[in-house]
């Protein structure tokens, strides 16, 4: 069973795997296609520690983490994934991480593996599995094939800039995280290929153990391949990055055909053996006064819940769902929560279901930040945590949006009906290190 971290919600998984069967993410004719593909792995002799050459995903590191990333390890992962304009010089972000992929390929930091396979990624606290999951190279699928399913609505810039990088670097260098419910065949597998020595055994310093181990041949590797080849999956986490994938996919095919861009970097993960927690994204929204956006909401069929000053993290009431905890640099802060659903139904998408509508992200975007404040979408930033939601509104005089997670039954019921969500509605964990796994295209 997954550990909970803060502010992270496990829901009861039996009730879910249940529609899930029925809501076509589960067993079905045409599944899922995953190919083993020979990974690019870092070299211990060149980098010394490996945990410190890896990253969290590229959506939940800051600036200053990436300078914290750098600092840790010339080698770290970030400078592939999140090259900083003022280091790149006049070739520009994109061609300057695709070159110190390159070299380092050249120099041995990363070296490309003998055999083709899958790798099975384990993350373990204190002896206990959190995650283990199967990394492969995923075949690409129109949503409408009903085999690997979004959740989540994505956003131009984003997938444009995970475009560009694999664009430049022909290369995945983080995989996606996509759900699966299986139970069977692949899950006992599993269990016997963590009973042998891993490739790799590092800890981070959240206190995470990773191991990796491959699995090239054999019965493990067929019966791996062959249970998936069933099921259907959900993307957890990596929306824009699918996007991309997909994007230059259309792109490659145009002009060269059927290639290794037809598939994608992934860790699948079977939800009936490790069920993610599900955690929430808060926004910072700026140039917004607290004052003037709560004047608005309860003059739009809003109501003040609560309210106060001096506003206290660790002694935070959970956010319930239904209720948005707005709080500003200097500590203000109000508990809205909708007291006319009446006045507050106009601003919402006519067109989706009332399960839909009734999100708390949806409410957020299309009612308050949209309609009743009126706040462009580029002064809007997400946060993986509250705390750093409370950070950029106390450094940025911007303001909090503290949310509930979204109950993750609702999540795969909308994603099943074909129905996205709101972009950053989800923060499922825990995430996969970059960096363990590095994919090619000539690999």
């Amino acid at each position: 069973m997954v550990a909970v971290a803060a502010g992270l919600h496990v829901p009861p998984y039996d009730a879910v795997v249940d529609r899930l069967v029925t809501a076509h993410v589960g067993p079905a004719a045409n599944g899922l296609d995953v190919e083993p593909f020979r990974g690019l792995r870092y070299s211990a002799a060149a980098v010394g520690d490996l945990a410190g050459v890896t990253s969290p995903p590229y959506d939940v590191v800051d600036a200053a983490g990436v300078r914290t990333l750098e600092s840790t390890n010339e080698h770290n992962v970030v400078r592939l994934i999140l090259p900083r304009d003022d280091d790149c010089g006049p070739e520009g972000r994109y061609r300057h991480a695709a070159a110190t992929l390159h070299a380092w390929i050249a120099d041995g930091t990363l070296l490309l593996d003998t055999a083709p396979g899958l790798y099975v990624y384990e993350q373990v606290r204190v002896g206990q599995v959190l995650q283990r999951g199967i990394i492969g190279a995923v075949a690409l699928h129109d949503p409408a094939d009903l085999v690997i399913l979004p959740h989540e609505e994505t956003m131009p810039g984003p997938v444009a800039d995970r475009l560009e990088l694999m664009r430049a670097g022909d290369a995945n260098i983080e995989p996606i995280f996509l759900v699966y419910n299986g139970g069977e065949g692949a899950a006992a597998a599993l269990v016997e290929v963590v009973a042998g020595p891993p490739l790799i055994t590092a800890q981070t310093d959240d206190g995470i153990e990773h191991r990796l181990w491959a699995v090239t041949g054999g019965s493990h590797l067929e019966t791996l391949r062959g249970d998936l080849s069933s099921r259907t999956a959900m993307i957890a986490d990596g929306h824009h990055r699918y996007a991309a994938y997909r994007a230059l996919q259309a792109e490659r095919r145009a002009a060269r055909g059927p290639g290794p861009w037809d598939f994608g970097l992934a860790l699948l993960v079977d939800l009936s053996s490790f069920p993610p927690a599900v955690g929430a994204i808060h926004r910072s929204i700026a140039g917004l006064a607290i004052s003037r956006a709560v004047e608005l909401a309860l003059a739009a069929g809003f109501a003040e819940r609560a309210s106060g000053t001096a506003f206290d993290l660790t002694k935070l009431e959970p956010v319930a769902p239904g209720e948005w905890v707005l709080v500003d640099g200097v500590g203000t802060y109000v508990r809205l929560v909708i007291n006319e659903p009446q006045d507050v139904a106009p601003y919402l998408p006519r067109d989706r279901s009332e399960q839909w509508r009734n999100l708390d992200t949806a409410v957020l975007h299309h009612a308050l930040i949209e309609g009743i404040w009126r706040v462009d979408e580029a002064a809007v930033a997400y946060h993986h945590s509250a705390a750093g939601a409370l950070s950029a509104a106390t450094d940025e005089g911007s303001v909090a949006v503290l949310m509930a997670p979204v109950d993750v039954a609702t999540v795969f019921e909308l994603a099943a009906a074909g129905e996205t969500m709101p972009r950053k509605s989800t923060s499922f964990g825990p995430k996969p290190r970059t960096g363990w796994v590095l994919r090619t295209f000539d690999s």
